[in-house]
Order: C-alpha cells, then structure tokens, then sequence
C-alpha cells in the first residue's frame, strides 16, 4: 500500500532532494525573523495584555458565523491605515493569502502575468483561478509587456494581472516597481505584489518596497506578518470592492476558520513596533553592507544589497555539503535545493537579521570562504 510513496522518498534522496524536519541550533542564519521581534519581549507584553483584555487564543469559526471577532476588525482598520490602503483583508498566512487572492479575483477573461521566479504560493492559487497564466522572464517588465500584448493581440479582451514579489525570497532582489507600475497603467492592469520579505525592513515605516503605490484601485499588496512582523498570518491590502468580493466568493476565507484573534492582536501591535522600528531598519542595513563587502571580498559573490543573500553552488549535494560543513562550526544555514528554486542553481541561503552581530556575521562569512574554497579543491 506504501509501495509508492517509499518510491518516491527514495528517489528524493537519490537526488540529494530529501527533505527532513530540522530542530533549531547554532547562530540564526535561516529565519525571516529579520528585526529580531519574534522573541521580543515587546511582543511577549503585547500577547500578555490582549489575554487580559479577554482576546481569545481561538476564533471558533469562519469570519462569516461567529469568527468575526473585534480583534480582526482593529487589526484590519490599524492595516489599511498603517500601509495608506483603501482596505486590509487578514488572512491565516501568507501562503494562504496568496492562494486566495489569485483563485478568486483573475477572471476567466482574464490573463495573469506573473515574474518566473514568483512565489510557490502564487502558483498554487494560479492554478486554481479561472484565467489562463503565462509567466515573463525574472525583473523584465518588457517581456511582461511583451505578453500583454501578444494577448490582446489574439483577442484577449479582460484585465491583465502582474504578479511579482518586491523582494525575492531566494535571490534577494528586488522587483522594477516603477516600470512594473507603468506597465499597469498603461494597459489598465492590476498589479499584484507580494511584500512578504519586503514588509517591515523596507519603505517608510517599514511599510515595504511598495508603499508609494498603496490606495490606488488597481494595486493589490500581500504584507505577510511572520516574517520581519515576527508574528503570523498576513494581510492582503487592496480596493474596498476587491475586499468585499473576497468576502463573498473567495472560499479560502469563506471555508475556513478565521485566524486566532490573539494573533490578530499581536499583529497590530508589531505593526506600532515597526513604524518606530528605523534604528532597527538601520542596524539591519549596517550588517547588509558589512556583509556584501566581505562576501565579495572573501568568497568572491556579488552581495544582493538585502538581507536575503543567496551562494549558489549549483549541485545539490555540494549545497547539503556546505550546509552541513557551516552548521558544524554553529551557525544555522541551510541548503535550498530544487523545486524550490531552478534546476542546477541549488545554493546556500543566508538569511541576515538581527539575531547576529555584524562581529559574528563577520566570523560567519570567514568560515565560509574557508568552507568554499575546501569545495573547491
């Protein structure tokens, strides 16, 4: 009966593509705790004080029966106001956000244009909409043009949908928002961006990459709230109508039970913590800085100007070697292999916050060269 399955599990791993649950050890280097507010105790007082103002842990049912708590409805109106939206929708997490919101609003007429390298949630939800997708070359808004128009051009007549990520989870670079916003503009077409590593490290406020393109009708934005927010969920910011069509046909949201209001509670408090969060933005900048100039120095990668530095090493038991050989001197880095990311580009990702000091970023980066250049030999 497991026949299968077993197959399956023994051909990962005859690629050096199995996977295992991991615990926590040695110096973070792989969280999206990126400002360091999972563990504050800012957040733990925060938590503390919505249970004794009666917040419950569980919601009890879908937004729409008896879910609908008065935490959800503050965190949505703090939200709106926070990223300068029209209206906030508070979702579970940011996957199913993003599932969500490309199910339900593409319509069949439609067509969805989304960047190579877009989230895996994204696709998920792409193929679960109505509207027929093609995908452009990564961070190039003329290829993305270019499909809009070649669409039209064979008699498409809906809305286009852009779909990118403000800063890519596995590269660590950001999106053309300015060409990508005029591209909307031009061909009247909603352009969605997914701000999850973008979200409290960048734009004023840490409002994100996009903050300057909030409000407009035809700007959908996904701020997840579980990574630089360092709690969960995620909150899709977007028209008052879009919110309310979701409300009423998206079956993600409809379905499911509504995230905890306790949750919902810390959420909005993070976001008070994050808008007075610059010197927090700044010594994360220090260590991204220092960082690049020492992986280009000592190990000769171009930094990716973020806190997401990726080291590819293209083979996927070198990534795992590498890996393991870095986790042995105490600092946690993991190997992200295919699917995850494009075949032949396997890589170590770095993940920069504030858990390290720009001491021990220093020291990390030196053990690496020395871990590279023994791959290499």
């Amino acid at each position: 009966m497991l026949e299968r399955y077993e197959a399956d599990l023994a051909g990962l791993a005859a690629r050096d593509r199995l996977r295992a649950l991991e615990p926590r050890a040695g110096l973070d280097f792989a969280s999206n705790d990126y400002l360091g507010l999972a563990e504050s105790p800012a957040l733990a007082e925060a938590a503390a004080a919505a249970l004794a103002r009666g917040a419950p842990v569980g919601a009890g049912g879908s937004r729409l029966l008896r879910g609908n708590h008065p935490e959800h409805e503050a965190l949505e109106e703090e939200a709106a106001r926070f990223f300068h939206a029209q209206s906030a929708l508070f979702f579970g997490a940011g996957f199913s956000a993003n599932e969500a919101l490309l199910a339900t609003l593409p319509q069949r007429e439609d067509l969805i244009v989304h960047d190579a390298l877009v989230h895996a949630s994204a696709h998920d939800g792409m193929r679960l909409s109505r509207a027929p997708r093609v995908s452009f070359a990564h961070n190039d808004a003329n290829a993305a043009e270019e499909a809009i128009r070649d669409w039209r051009g064979k008699g498409g007549v809906g809305r286009a949908w852009i779909v990118v990520e403000s800063l890519y989870s596995m590269d660590g670079c950001k999106a053309p928002l300015d060409d990508l916003m005029a591209l909307a503009e031009r061909h009247e077409a909603f352009l969605m961006v997914d701000e999850a590593h973008a979200t409290g490290v960048f734009g004023p406020g840490g409002r994100g990459l996009a903050a300057g393109l909030e409000g407009r009708e035809n700007v959908i934005s996904v701020h997840t709230c579980g990574k630089a927010l360092g709690v969960s969920g995620a909150l899709a910011c977007l028209a008052s109508p879009l919110r309310d069509f979701l409300i009423n046909r998206c079956r993600n949201f409809i379905f499911a039970t509504a995230p905890s209001p306790l949750v919902a509670a810390c959420v909005r408090a993070s976001l008070k913590l994050v808008e007075r969060a610059d010197d927090r933005r700044a010594a994360l900048q220090a260590r991204v800085d220092r960082a690049g100039l020492a992986l280009q120095t000592l190990c000769g990668v171009a930094p990716s100007g973020s806190q997401i530095q990726p080291i590819i090493v293209d083979a996927d038991g070198r990534a795992l070697a590498l890996a393991a050989a870095m986790r042995a001197h105490g600092y946690d880095i993991r190997a992200i292999r295919p699917p995850t990311v494009p075949e032949g580009t396997a890589r170590l990702r770095l993940s920069l916050t504030l858990h390290a000091s720009e001491d021990q970023i220093a020291r990390m980066i030196a053990h690496l060269a020395d871990a590279l250049a023994k791959d290499s030999e």
